[in-house]
């Protein structure tokens, strides 16, 4: 992957830049609860991408306790770049979390995440909720730090879900965010995400012989005026649609240029894997698989209430025998769409 090919999008993005679309689309977004979402087309590919960030968190988390066991205080902080409306804030708050600081590029998404912060801190039982804070800013922009009521404060861990790939717009958006990154993270700390994976999304684009692909659950297209051939390293930019969640442009994540960029910086990658091979390596585990029942990360095949149409189930119609009758599953569809995306870790080593 070449840079080159993309001077008619460069261009637009120095006058303009894309970052008031995606806070002006996520800021439209509202927040209609869970009966809503149970009619969703993807309700269980959603939970199921929930349930890869749980498993996620948990790892690292983990492994910041294991770090603390001969300490009294377990206390750690934690770095929510692009929080959003805050849906990870139950599953921070099942450890011993002391600070959080999330940080979103959407200002409705952020009053929303307050919100419901307020409204899970005051349902709390046994352990109290940690305390927090919550700005509204761009993250590939904006020295952060400046925000802060101490601005000398550390995190653990610093977790950026969905949304890292919005800094490689540009060079100097994607320094910025990483220096945003290493800048607030302790020596030893953890960089976790997901963001998709640009090597699945080039090779579907070449499979499909055309500028666009997908199929009912999501689609990917290429302006036409923007290279594909080779792609940008920087402002590669697609235009990314997910059934009743996201509709806006992002931009491919050149993994190798990421690494490099990151070791620059202090940071050792950890581990890169694709949501399916992540869910092939925690499903066998007793907690996380009660887990992914609780959380309805599956649904079941057969049922009267498929989520996808009859032909997407193929897989799990071979899996059935006389001694299994029914099985956990996605449609094909939802399957496609998720394994567009990787989970990553990175520990600050220097």
């Amino acid at each position: 992957m070449e840079n080159g090919g993309n001077d008619v999008c460069e261009e637009k993005r120095q006058k303009t830049g894309i970052g008031y679309i995606v806070a002006s689309h996520y800021n439209k977004l509202e927040e209609k609860g869970i009966s809503h979402r149970k009619e969703s087309r993807i309700f269980h590919m959603r939970n199921f991408n929930n349930w890869i960030k749980s498993m996620l968190i948990q790892e690292f988390v983990d492994r910041i306790l294991k770090s603390k066991e001969n300490e009294e205080d377990k206390r750690f902080n934690v770095l929510d770049i692009g929080c959003g409306k805050g849906g990870d804030l139950m599953k921070w708050g099942k450890y011993p979390v002391g600070h959080m600081v999330g940080v979103d590029i959407a200002d409705t998404s952020i009053q929303q995440c307050k919100e419901r912060y307020n409204i899970n801190k005051s349902r709390q039982r046994g352990r109290p909720m940690f305390s927090s804070e919550f700005y509204a800013a761009d993250c590939t922009k904006n020295d952060i730090k400046e925000l802060y009521q101490d601005p000398s404060i550390e995190f653990d861990i610093v977790s950026c879900q969905f949304a890292f790939h919005y800094c490689f717009e540009s060079y100097s958006q994607t320094m910025t965010m990483l220096k945003n990154i290493t800048n607030n993270l302790k020596l030893g700390g953890y960089f976790v995400g997901t963001t998709p994976c640009s090597y699945e999304i080039m090779s579907r684009l070449e499979k499909s012989g055309g500028r666009e692909f997908g199929n009912s659950v999501y689609s990917i297209s290429f302006p036409e005026d923007c290279s594909i051939d080779p792609p940008a390293l920087f402002g590669g930019q697609y235009m990314f649609h997910l059934e009743g969640v996201v509709d806006c442009p992002e931009f491919l994540v050149y993994f190798p240029l990421f690494v490099k960029l990151a070791e620059s910086f202090g940071l050792m990658l950890m581990s890169r894997e694709r949501f399916g091979r992540y869910f092939d390596k925690k499903k066998t585990n007793p907690e996380a698989l009660s887990l992914m029942k609780k959380m309805n990360a599956l649904e079941v095949y057969p049922s009267q209430d498929l989520m996808g149409e009859k032909d997407q189930y193929d897989f799990p119609e071979s899996q059935l025998s006389d001694s299994v009758r029914s099985i956990g599953t996605l449609s094909s569809h939802e399957w496609e769409a998720l394994n567009v995306y990787t989970v990553f870790a990175f520990k600050k080593i220097s």
